[in-house]
């Protein structure tokens, strides 16, 4: 049973992300997620990337299975792996835009662990974050 994404954000491709063998470059992908994930934080959780708490990327990977390319809309579908105490695994699909989330064209995660922003040490997922992922996405 393919994954469910209960959150998509809008992509639309550029023209410079082409490559010269005319499909969005696999960079793309991993901006497109990077950026998804971050605007629902802020947006959803209050983060605030110059505030105490930061999310740090400490893993990420995505699987290509059909390619795109400009001028074609695409989204990214959010979903969670994991919620941890520290850490968040997300579970991602970039979709063509209105397909059905097991006709994903790319499926990624990312690993946020959120750390103090001074000392760069782990610390527990902000409360309005926890709240959010938990109200909207698990």
């Amino acid at each position: 049973m393919p994954l469910i994404y209960r959150v998509r954000s809008p992509f639309g491709t550029r023209w410079n992300d082409n490559d010269q063998y005319g499909h969005l470059n696999n960079t793309v992908y991993y901006e497109a997620m990077d950026t998804a994930i971050n605007t629902w934080m802020m947006a959803n959780g209050g983060l605030d990337p110059r505030g105490s708490a930061i999310a740090l990327c400490a893993s990420s990977s995505c699987d290509f299975r059909a390619s795109a390319s400009f001028p074609e809309p695409l989204e990214v579908g959010i979903g969670i792996e994991r919620l941890g105490t520290s850490s968040i695994t997300w579970a991602l699909g970039i979709l063509r835009a209105g397909e059905d989330d097991g006709d994903a064209i790319a499926t990624g995660r990312f690993v946020h662990v959120f750390v103090d922003a001074e000392t760069r040490r782990p610390t527990p997922i902000p409360p309005a974050i926890r709240a959010s992922v938990e109200e909207q996405l698990v």
